[in-house]
């Protein structure tokens, strides 16, 4: 067991870090040491937890400054002389310590619209292939624990975007339900119009905090806004929409018309 420097955000948004000294044993996660901070120190520090298996997605926390899973962050990762800095997640309010208030996701959920199967189609009429299956599953592994909206800079430096940009999760939510060949919704005009797709500039910063891996830019952003620009910008569909030969970027595709995708990245 030895001692380990930890600064922990205390109070409200109007809050400041405190300081304390607490025993590490080997092999405990940042979790491990929050949850001994209490039981010895502090015991009115404010932390959601619930799994401690890096499945729940309730302990986000930022790490030195990186939004992480506190349960899923090692100790033995840090170097021995240095100091573990625990906040909360920058993008939303703090409700008190490291406790935020996530509501905000919540209501961007409520406003993607539902799987629409095609009109007349029964349960059990549903085909796929094995690679539209993959690419649903992979979208499907997401925890909720809001790291990918916490990071994105849309979003996190720029409160003003938040009525405008669901953020990269239901983007993400979005491209499932387009890319999925048995949904009849067209869901590229509301994601470019309502959902604020455009703000997305690719960085790929919502990928690399994922704890379950997910490459939410290279198999969802970069997808649909591959469809929203054909819809939009292509011109022999514009063309084709004026002389009658195709469908436009004004007119509704039918139900289940899909551009071809590829299987999602290994």
């Amino acid at each position: 067991m030895t001692k380990r420097t930890f600064h922990v955000w205390r109070g409200g948004g109007e809050g400041d870090l405190a300081e304390y000294e607490v025993e590490v044993n080997e092999g405990e996660v940042v979790l491990d040491v929050l949850h001994r901070l209490q039981a010895t120190q502090t015991p009115d520090l404010a932390v959601r937890w619930n799994c401690k298996a890096g499945k729940c997605g309730s302990c986000s926390v930022e790490i030195n400054g990186r939004p992480r899973l506190a349960c899923m962050a090692r100790m033995s990762t840090f170097q021995p002389d240095e100091s573990i800095t625990v906040t909360p997640m920058r993008t939303f309010p703090v409700i008190r310590d490291l406790v935020c208030d996530v509501s905000f996701n919540y209501q961007k959920a409520r406003e993607i619209p539902s799987f629409t199967p095609p009109e007349g189609s029964e349960p059990g009429d549903f085909r796929m292939a094995q690679a539209d299956v993959q690419r649903s599953q992979e979208f499907r592994k997401c925890i909720e624990c809001f790291l990918c909206q916490d990071v994105c800079h849309v979003i996190r430096d720029h409160e003003e975007n938040k009525e405008a940009f669901s953020g990269p999760r239901f983007l993400m939510r979005a491209a499932e339900l387009e890319l999925h060949p048995e949904d009849a919704a067209d869901r590229r005009k509301i994601s470019q119009e309502e959902f604020g797709l455009g703000y997305c500039n690719i960085t790929k910063c919502c990928t690399e905090v994922c704890p379950e891996n997910i490459k939410i830019t290279d198999n969802a952003l970069i997808p649909l806004k591959e469809r929203v620009a054909d819809r939009q910008y292509d011109p022999l569909v514009w063309l084709g929409s004026k002389i009658g030969l195709r469908k436009g970027a004004d007119t509704p595709l039918p139900p289940n018309t899909r551009t071809p995708s590829s299987a999602p990245e290994q």
